[in-house]
C-alpha cells in the first residue's frame, strides 16, 4: 500500500530554519505531483507547496513564498521542503500529499503529519 512518511519537524525560534522530508513508498512516484500542505489550530488545511511529477513546474502559497522551497528525488522517492525564516504564523502540522499527475485540494494520498512549532 501507499506510505508518505514525514519528518524533520520540530520546535524551532522565529527566523530560523527546518527541512521537512516526506519518503515514499508503494507508488510510482515519477508520476505523483507532490505536494505540502499544512494545518494550523483553528484553521482549515492550506496548500502551500507542490512540485510536478518531474520537478518541472512548482506552486506556492503567497503565505511562503520566498522563504519555502520545495524539491524532490525521484530516485530516492522523496520530496522535501526547506523552510526558511520561520515565523511563528507557520507554526503547523505540515502533510505531505501525493496525487496522480497534477496536485488538486484533495489528493489521493497523505503522510500522517509532522508538527512545526515556531517560537517568538
Amino acid at each position: 500500500q501507499v506510505q508518505l512518511v514525514e519528518s524533520g519537524g520540530g520546535l524551532v525560534q522565529a527566523g530560523g530554519s527546518l527541512r521537512l522530508s516526506c519518503a515514499a513508498s508503494g507508488l510510482t512516484f515519477s508520476t505523483y505531483a507532490m505536494g505540502w500542505f499544512r494545518q494550523a489550530p483553528g484553521k482549515e488545511r492550506e496548500r502551500i507547496a507542490t512540485i510536478s511529477p518531474r520537478g518541472s513546474t512548482t506552486y506556492y502559497a503567497d503565505s511562503v513564498k520566498g522563504r519555502f522551497t520545495i524539491s524532490r528525488d525521484n530516485a530516492k522517492n522523496t520530496v522535501n521542503l526547506q523552510m526558511n525564516s520561520l515565523k511563528p504564523d507557520d507554526t503547523a502540522d505540515y502533510y505531505c500529499a501525493a496525487n496522480k499527475l497534477v496536485m488538486t485540494s484533495t489528493p489521493n494520498y497523505w503522510g500522517q503529519g509532522t508538527q512545526v512549532t515556531v517560537s517568538s
